[in-house]
């Protein structure tokens, strides 16, 4: 059967007579009991994600494994701050991703530009940090 696009235009429009014109009008955000917005299934995030070092920005290095790197530096600075000032208290706000690149050189590996360090080895690093983190806190 061929479709022309008389057809499917007639079609639309018989579609359109059968549907009450409540329905039509009926939005998400209605007062008629009706679906709930998207925005109020949304999950609280869990305390401790509070403190976890967000994804960092597109512009802060040319590749996705170096902006990976600076961020397991940042979780590794992070961890080390909170078991330096022994303090449960989330410590993230005090630091900025300019301070993960100016820690470059303590953690880089390579001279090559492009892979700088060992994005792994930093993340099971910035992992044991935290674990320490974590474990002295739920005492």
């Amino acid at each position: 059967m061929v479709y022309t696009p008389s057809a499917l235009c007639s079609a639309v429009a018989a579609l359109a007579l059968l549907l009450p014109m409540s329905a039509l009008a009926e939005t998400p955000s209605s007062t008629s009991g009706g679906p709930k917005p998207f925005h109020s299934m949304a999950i609280t995030p869990d305390a401790g994600e509070a403190c976890r070092v967000p994804r960092p920005p597109a512009d802060l290095a040319e590749t996705a494994y170096q902006r990976n790197g600076y961020r397991a530096i940042l979780r590794i600075l992070v961890a080390e701050r909170h078991l330096e000032a022994e303090t449960c208290d989330c410590l993230l706000g005090e630091f900025t991703w300019n301070m993960a690149l100016a820690e470059l050189p303590r953690f880089q590996t390579s001279d090559n530009p492009r892979l700088p360090f060992k994005a792994l080895d930093l993340y099971a690093v910035a992992d044991v940090l935290e674990a320490v983190h974590a474990e002295g806190c739920s005492e």
